[in-house]
């Protein structure tokens, strides 16, 4: 986050972060794997504890198969089982979860026995409740033990019970078997005994139908005189279609016969021409040739006429000739008319006859045609009618056999033998108890790391505030700040191990402010903190010594006016100091404590003061920061952390740079970035400074900026 100052160079150089480092998972794990083995030991022997306590159950499990029955001829008209529904199935498992089939095995199997105590027998039928309680409780276990389901794509279902009891597991499971058998079966029955009361009804109904068809036929014919000693023939559509088809042939073969007797009428009386005749007629005779004759001879006159005159002989010859032949002609005729009239009369028989036989056939008399087709149709109903009956009637009496004809759809093909302990799964539980435990343990300390308060890396510095990390400054062991005998400060650690790490965090902390502003090298420091305790005033000193013992002039003020702790370090508590100069009771020379075996100057708090902003904001501090700028080559500022006081602000005005301390993996987030607000409004922070490092743990954060046992020998304390 960008708070409105300069970043150094040196970041912004820095190559963009990884999306993925396995190093930094790595280290996550490193850092928390305490915690995650100990989770995840937690929820395993929960598991253990589980699989001790949990009661062992047992599931047995048996199949059932469907199967196509050999039914008696007919049923299935009437009874549809709709095997090859592709629902079928899934009615069959419905039919084994529901209450009524379950009711039949609970009633059987859990019911309490009462045959071997007729005085509890007693005592259940007067308390009907308890016992209808007792099976609801019964049903209840079954169904919470039952499963059903289907054997891949056969017609084979699978019915397993799973229970605390091997044996009663398997016997359960048979009975639910044999409770579906037995359904199916009673299913089947009463389905029979339906469709046999629902034919007996249709029966009666049937019967009524025919009598009044038969009687209005016998009505209809009495009627209209048609009655015969014989018993009524009924004709079907295609015996009357037949009987209509020869006799409407009869009538078109009649009709031609008769055409053809007026045809050789008109020719005798004149009123048709010869060459009229239809060729049917000529060839059936003669008259062909003879009609060639005469063609022939008055093709011959009509050549004698144009060369002799009529009384020509030859002329006279061929009219002769004609005229033979013309009687020859007219006696054919004579004699076709008369084998034509025979032949119609005989067609005419025939149609007749034909007529005749049809009328007796249907018994119809001398109806008319309405009165023909209205008998047709009274008796087509009553032939429809007893047709219907008669098939009905059959029916009945083989869906009467099968109502007491047991088939047998469903059979058990795989009996339960024993139940296999289904449940707890050792192995399956250890598992789940192991995975969940990774997980939690995994998930808490993520949770903790994204809980967690401060700063452990300064990469993590440098993409939340926008500024480096100088140094870090690691916690030392108290067994360390004990020499000769006798309890070294921290502050003064580096002058007694000049090559401690300790030592060189100073060092490294007054190159990074040197190297913020390269071109104007800060010399007025300003070293704040956000909360107390964080060791601001060990860092001050410590900086101040380290610049002393670089050869700088060095001068230290304490300008917590609050809690002057730099004071209290130099045992400068009751001498005069910052308030008094400022106040103008005591003179420059006066509160400036040089202390040479540290080689540098000390400038304490001095009096308490009422009003410290006041101060520590009036033109004489301003003077006086400017005179020791001008006076010594480094100046230390030590004020109160930021926060509830306005010091350090104002403090930070007057500095150069301010360092900004912070405890490592402790101080809030968020207060290090208000803080660094509040004090960047108004002067550029140098960078932060980690504190009380733990190196153990942080190296678990990473190689990458802390160092381990390898660069020990780079040391010495």
């Amino acid at each position: 986050m960008n708070v409105g100052f300069k970043i150094p160079s040196r970041i912004d150089t820095e190559p963009p972060e990884r999306t993925f480092d396995l190093r930094q998972y790595l280290n996550f794990v490193w850092r928390n794997w305490v915690f995650i083995l100990s989770v995840t030991g937690f929820v395993l022997l929960l598991g253990v504890i589980q699989l001790l306590r949990a009661t062992p159950l047992y599931t047995a499990t048996t199949q059932v198969l469907l199967e196509q029955s050999e039914k008696a001829p007919g049923l299935d008209a009437i009874v549809n089982d709709g095997r090859n529904n592709y629902s079928y199935m899934e009615n069959q498992l419905a039919i084994l979860r529901s209450d009524s089939l379950l009711r039949r095995v609970a009633m059987k199997e859990l019911a309490p026995s009462s045959a071997k105590d007729p005085e509890a027998e007693e005592q259940k039928k007067d308390d009907t409740d308890a016992r209808e309680a007792a099976i609801i409780n019964g049903i209840n276990s079954l169904r919470g033990g039952l499963a059903v389901s289907r054997s891949g794509q056969a017609q084979v279902l699978n019915i397993a019970i799973t229970w605390n009891d091997p044996v009663r597991a398997a016997q359960l499971a048979n009975a639910v078997a044999d409770a579906y058998v037995v359904d199916q079966l009673d299913a089947r029955l009463e389905s029979a005994k339906r469709a046999s009361a629902w034919l007996s009804d249709r029966l009666v109904e049937l019967r009524r139908q025919l009598r009044d068809s038969e009687e209005a036929v016998a009505t209809f014919r009495k009627e209209h005189g048609l009655a015969r000693s014989g018993p009524t023939v009924a004709l079907n559509d295609q015996q009357l279609t037949d009987l209509n088809s020869k006799l409407i042939a009869a009538r078109t073969d009649a009709a031609e016969k008769k055409a053809r007797v007026n045809f050789l009428a008109d020719l005798a009386a004149g009123k048709k021409a010869l060459d009229s005749l239809p060729d049917s007629l000529q060839s059936a005779s003669t008259m062909g040739a003879l009609r060639g004759k005469l063609a022939d001879a008055s093709q011959r006159e009509a050549d004698l006429l144009a060369r002799y005159s009529s009384r020509h002989p030859a002329v006279v010859n061929v009219e002769a000739e004609k005229r033979d032949i013309e009687r020859s002609i007219a006696a054919e005729t004579q004699r076709m008319a008369q084998s034509v009239r025979s032949d119609y009369a005989l067609a005419k028989a025939r149609l007749d006859a034909m007529e005749q036989s049809m009328r007796e056939a249907t018994g119809q008399g001398g109806l008319d045609n309405d009165d023909a087709v209205r008998l047709r149709e009274l008796e087509r109903t009553a032939a429809v009618n007893k047709s219907l009956f008669e098939d009905f009637l059959q029916k009945a009496k083989i869906t009467d056999e099968q109502s007491t004809f047991r088939a047998r759809d469903v059979r058990v093909i795989m009996p339960a033998q024993g139940g296999g302990q289904t449940y707890p799964d050792s192995r399956k539980t250890l598992l789940i108890a192991l995975f969940t435990g990774l997980g939690l343990g995994v998930g808490g300390a993520f949770a903790m790391e994204m809980l967690k308060a401060g700063f452990t890396t300064p990469r993590e510095v440098e993409e939340a505030l926008g500024i480096p990390v100088l140094a870090s400054v690691s916690r030392i062991n108290k067994n360390r700040l004990v020499k000769d005998g006798k309890s070294v400060p921290v502050a003064l650690y580096q002058i007694h191990y000049p090559l401690s790490p300790f030592s060189e965090a100073m060092r490294t902390l007054r190159s990074g402010i040197h190297m913020s502003d390269v071109d104007h090298p800060p010399k007025v420091i300003h070293v704040t903190s956000a909360r107390p305790g964080e060791g601001k005033t060990t860092i001050a000193v410590s900086l101040a010594i380290s610049a002393a013992f670089a050869g700088l002039k060095v001068a230290l003020v304490d300008a917590d006016l609050r809690h002057p702790s730099t004071s209290r370090f130099f045992k400068l508590e009751q001498e005069k100091g910052l308030v008094d100069l400022l106040i103008g009771t005591t003179t420059e020379d006066s509160v400036l404590r040089c202390h040479k075996d540290l080689k540098l100057t000390v400038i304490p708090a001095g009096s308490k003061s009422l009003n410290p902003p006041d101060v520590l904001g009036s033109e004489r501090m301003k003077l006086l920061i400017s005179r020791l700028r001008d006076t010594f080559d480094y100046v230390v500022l030590d004020t109160p952390p930021v926060g509830p006081v306005v010091d350090p602000v104002i403090v930070s005005n007057l500095a150069d740079k301010t360092v900004f301390v912070v405890q490592w993996a402790s101080t809030p987030r968020e207060l290090v970035e208000a803080s660094i607000n509040q004090v960047s409004s108004h002067k550029r922070v140098a960078g932060v400074v980690f504190n009380l490092v733990n190196q153990d743990r942080a190296k678990k954060y990473g190689g990458e900026y802390f160092y381990g046992k390898d660069y020990e020998k780079y040391y010495s304390e």
